[in-house]
């Protein structure tokens, strides 16, 4: 009796970070659609650049929302034995948190204000680790499961969303090898903004369909 009284509500564990990561596209997507229409050039800038105004509290909740979503899901995995927690596929997962979480912490240093600053430097990195980690959880909690009959399906779903990342992500790795060469700047390479938000939506998706196999996991018995 109290272990089905204890799987009941480990079942809505990955609802419910789904849930978390929907919220997020609503909320930072709507302040996307808001610039898009009222002033289009700037969605040129970083998405970071909302947490520098009026709209902060909108980013921070956004950002906080994906972070929890993301442990939510990955708690679901483990649970229902899809991984373990030491993994290199969990810990990347966790990282990917991690990283979104110190993105919020520490917020875009405003070089309107002068600068460099300690918190845009930890802004930075922590960006960097979130865009890298989630490629790699993505792969590397799917593999195993590519041939599965159970879980087949959405495996390789997560998988070839987490090569479309790594695709997403070559044009910054460019950029950065262009300005380490001696060249052009790595923000002025592209417009960054730009290339972040495809980024950070082939991202999502992949956390989503993450999402979607511990849903689909919740609802069976745990994998041996």
């Amino acid at each position: 009796m109290l272990n089905a009284e204890i799987a009941a509500p480990s079942r809505f564990v990955g609802p419910g970070g789904a849930l978390a990561v929907v919220l997020t596209v609503a909320l930072i997507g709507g302040l996307d659609l808001h610039r898009a229409v009222t002033n289009p050039y700037s969605l040129r800038r970083t998405i970071s650049e909302y947490a520098l105004g009026p709209q902060k509290w909108v980013f921070d909740v956004g950002v906080l929302l994906l972070a929890a979503g993301s442990v939510a899901i990955l708690v679901a995995l483990v649970r229902a034995g899809v991984a373990r927690w030491w993994s290199p596929g969990a810990v990347a997962m966790a990282l990917w948190s991690a990283g979104l979480t110190l993105v919020v912490l520490f917020p875009k240093h405003n070089w309107a204000m002068g600068g460099p600053s300690a918190s845009g430097t930890v802004h930075r990195v922590a960006s960097v680790l979130a865009f890298l980690s989630l490629p790699v959880a993505a792969l590397l909690l799917s593999r195993p499961w590519l041939r599965s009959a159970a879980w087949g399906a959405h495996a390789r779903r997560v998988f070839a969303l987490g090569w479309l990342s790594v695709l997403a992500l070559s044009p910054l790795v460019y950029a950065l090898l262009v300005d380490a060469s001696g060249g052009t700047a790595w923000w002025r390479v592209f417009p960054l903004g730009y290339v972040e938000r495809v980024l950070v939506l082939v991202e999502v998706v992949a956390v989503l369909a993450a999402g979607s196999w511990a849903i689909a996991v919740g609802k069976r018995p745990r994998v041996a």
